[in-house]
């Protein structure tokens, strides 16, 4: 619809605006500078009609420590509070509830039995899937991996909620960079098989660290593997850009590959 295409890019336009006047008041050493984290021609899948007046966007943030917030100060530091509060910035007139299903330590058959089960139990229109960095660092079956993957996209969709996966964090001290590379690349792979949107946070706290080391330090918490508050606010701002520039498409991905 051109009027919802039209609508969705100021949104954008809107959403990249505030964004950047935030980030330049922060006094952190570390520069906030946020990029869209989805492939270019990825769409959110959520139809436009929930992001219109009056509607309530149900979300769950489900994942591990980092959706738990785990090094954050207080819960509302975390990514998926960070995140509904930009998003109901960005779209004043839809309500966001978040529910922020993240629990410390968890590997993804971990996270996948808890995800089934609370899409059975209630409906969502938004899925956001963190997964792989605990398997990543303790290695596995890649196979096994790749599966459960594939299970969760099926059991989202068959719930009626729309699915985005966010990948894997980027942290100098990863011990076997091959092993963790190919579990962050199992996780695009997997997901492009299925036309589901990967938010690249391996790609994107990746850039942060080549730009600048030094000052990359204050993304990340005390124990230089959670993100700290700086780290959570700057990926919360990157992937409400990325919601808005998905949104803007105006049509949700194909369910290709079910």
């Amino acid at each position: 619809m051109p009027e919802t295409d039209a609508a969705m890019r100021m949104l954008l336009s809107s959403l990249i605006a505030a964004t950047l006047l935030a980030g330049s008041a922060q006094a952190a050493p570390f520069e906030c500078r946020p990029a869209t984290m989805t492939a270019a021609d990825a769409s959110l899948p959520v139809p436009a009609a929930r992001l219109r007046q009056d509607r309530k966007l149900d979300i769950l943030a489900i994942g591990s420590s980092s959706t738990e917030g785990i090094g954050a100060s207080s819960r509302d530091k975390t990514y998926p509070e960070r995140l509904r509060a930009l998003l109901e910035q960005a779209w004043p007139q839809t309500k966001i509830e978040m529910v922020n299903a993240g629990i410390g330590g968890e590997t993804a058959p971990q996270t996948f039995a808890r995800l089934r089960k609370l899409v059975a139990e209630r409906h969502f229109d938004l899925v956001i899937w963190q997964v792989g960095t605990n398997d990543a660092v303790t290695g596995g079956d890649m196979a096994v991996f790749k599966n459960l993957i594939r299970e969760g996209v099926d059991i989202v969709r068959g719930a009626g909620a729309g699915l985005v996966i966010l990948d894997q964090q980027f942290y100098p001290g990863i011990k076997d960079p091959q092993r963790y590379a190919s579990y962050v690349a199992a996780v695009a792979e997997t997901a492009r098989e299925r036309s589901v949107p990967v938010l690249s946070r391996y790609a994107m706290m990746t850039a942060w660290h080549g730009r600048d080391a030094k000052s990359f330090g204050s993304t990340l918490a005390g124990d230089r593997f959670h993100m700290s508050d700086i780290g959570y606010d700057c990926l919360a701002r990157g992937m409400a850009l990325s919601f808005a520039a998905m949104a803007a498409k105006g049509q949700p991905v194909a369910e290709a590959g079910r």
